[in-house]
């Protein structure tokens, strides 16, 4: 079922809408692991609108939102090109670093859009491959990766000091 959304670039005016989804996004991964991911802190609404701010400026990134009939953003992803690493062992590639669709939305085909649109940006500049990363715990955005053609190539594990 092709999604009842328009996927376009982000713009300022949408960072209020970011910062709410990307704040939100913060919680689930701090729920998942606090001693991995960052602490939400008290208000990370402000500070992901700041953040994902100062990477639409960047000409090697792109964030598209997901926008309902009524004007609503529902969603978002982010993704960037990354040069050529040796520390990764990999050759430059395409890496989607946020995709989050808000609860009400889900399941109608957003997120498939919002990624399909990440993915077409990143080929038309050149990329070879895209990638990401996913918490552990997170079956259901897994699950819609490896539907989109993502195949398991790395496994994060991480030791407490």
């Amino acid at each position: 079922m092709a999604p009842s959304v328009t996927i376009r670039r982000a713009t300022n005016a949408d960072a209020p809408a970011l910062g709410k989804l990307g704040a939100m996004l913060m919680r689930v991964h701090y729920a998942f692991d606090q001693q991995r991911f960052i602490s939400p802190g008290d208000n990370p609404e402000e500070g992901y609108a700041w953040f994902l701010r100062s990477q639409m400026r960047r000409d090697d990134v792109v964030v598209f939102v997901a926008e309902d009939s009524t004007g609503e953003v529902v969603g978002y992803v982010y993704a960037g090109l990354e040069p050529l690493s040796w520390k990764e062992l990999r050759d430059a590639a395409g890496f989607v670093h946020d995709i989050v669709v808000s609860e009400g939305s889900r399941g109608g085909g957003v997120a498939t859009a919002l990624m399909n649109a990440a993915v077409d940006w990143l080929r038309s500049q050149g990329a070879p491959r895209a990638l990401l990363w996913t918490a552990e715990p997170n079956a259901d955005a897994q699950r819609l990766f490896a539907r989109l053609g993502f195949r398991r190539t790395m496994i994060e594990m991480t030791r407490e000091l």
